[in-house]
């Protein structure tokens, strides 16, 4: 068992802006990162995952898509049609889980792929959030074959459910360049 102030580190595979080695533990799994690499300067829409020390702070899981992954977050139902997650910089609500209808940009927790079927939402523009600097930065389930995400770490579904265990209240994910 990982003790409550546990570090998760993500770092670059060699040879790759895209791949990564995420290490938690005993376990180094593969991990597929934003679409032009990591970055010290992230800003909305760049597809960079950030370079950053970052809190993981509650989870979503889509019923019915997959087993419920046993972490220690808490960890809320995705609702289809309801739940969404703000990425418009100049709206009040930017970098949070609102509900449709909404007005602003938001894109959908419950997605037709299986990319949020568990997701973990990560302290990156939360607690201290300023306009521009980058939405919706999660751990989650990545697409087949592994292709870029648009700034996010991700792992395949079965490597999720060995991480889980692992994810609690206290765990920070650390990725470094």
């Amino acid at each position: 068992m990982v003790g409550k102030n546990s570090v998760i580190m993500v770092r670059r595979a060699p040879g790759s802006g895209t791949r990564g080695l995420l290490a938690a533990g005993s376990l180094r799994i593969p991990c597929v990162l934003g679409r032009t690499g990591t970055t010290i300067f992230k800003r909305e829409g760049d597809g960079a995952t950030p370079v950053a020390s970052m809190r993981l702070l509650s989870a979503w899981h889509r019923q019915g898509r997959m087993a419920r992954p046993a972490a220690r977050l808490p960890i809320r139902g995705v609702r289809s049609g309801v739940d969404l997650w703000c990425d418009a910089p100049t709206h009040p609500a930017y970098n949070r889980h609102v509900r449709s209808p909404f007005s602003a940009s938001a894109e959908s927790l419950a997605r037709a792929d299986r990319l949020y079927d568990f997701v973990v939402v990560l302290d990156w523009n939360i607690s201290a959030r300023a306009r521009h600097r980058g939405s919706a930065i999660f751990l989650h389930i990545a697409r087949e074959g592994f292709p870029p995400t648009e700034g996010c770490v991700a792992v395949a579904p079965k490597d999720m459910l060995r991480l889980a265990p692992l994810l609690g209240p206290g765990t920070r994910l650390v990725v470094t360049r």
